[in-house]
């Protein structure tokens, strides 16, 4: 017996062996090289935030808040509401900026700009478009009625 036919032997012992191992490796292989073929594959673009509609929205809803706040009279019952409300204008300022590409400070922490910042960030809101109140009511300066 020469090498050749223990080659031989040697093949018709494995082949089902082989062909088994393949028929049960073969969906694990598949899903393997799909998921390489899929993480390959550019991905469309994933918006940021929410959409620039609601955004608005949420600007306009915060903004007339903000002026009813401004025109009551209880100042002790509506400085911390006031305060509350001014960040989330500040904070849906800034998505609505970075949604526009509107260059703008971004803060450390979120919803605080100063009053100035805030009211220039607003008119450059207003400028790219976003349909806001004509009128804003006076900002508190650092975030207390003083």
């Amino acid at each position: 017996m020469n090498v050749w036919d223990v080659g031989k032997l040697v093949l018709i012992v494995a082949t089902p062996t082989l062909i088994g191992a393949a028929i049960v490796c073969a969906p694990r292989w598949w899903g393997a090289a799909a998921g390489y073929l899929e993480a390959r594959r550019p991905q469309p673009p994933q918006p940021i935030g929410p959409p620039i509609e609601q955004l608005a929205a949420d600007l306009r809803r915060l903004l007339r808040l903000h002026g009813s706040l401004t025109a009551s009279a209880a100042v002790a019952m509506r400085a911390h509401r006031l305060w509350a409300v001014e960040a989330a204008i500040a904070v849906r300022a800034t998505e609505a900026a970075r949604a526009l590409d509107i260059p703008h400070r971004e803060p450390e922490i979120p919803g605080a700009l100063r009053r100035d910042e805030l009211v220039s960030l607003l008119r450059a809101l207003s400028a790219a478009g976003l349909v806001l109140p004509a009128k804003v009511g006076p900002f508190t300066s650092d975030g207390r009625l003083g």
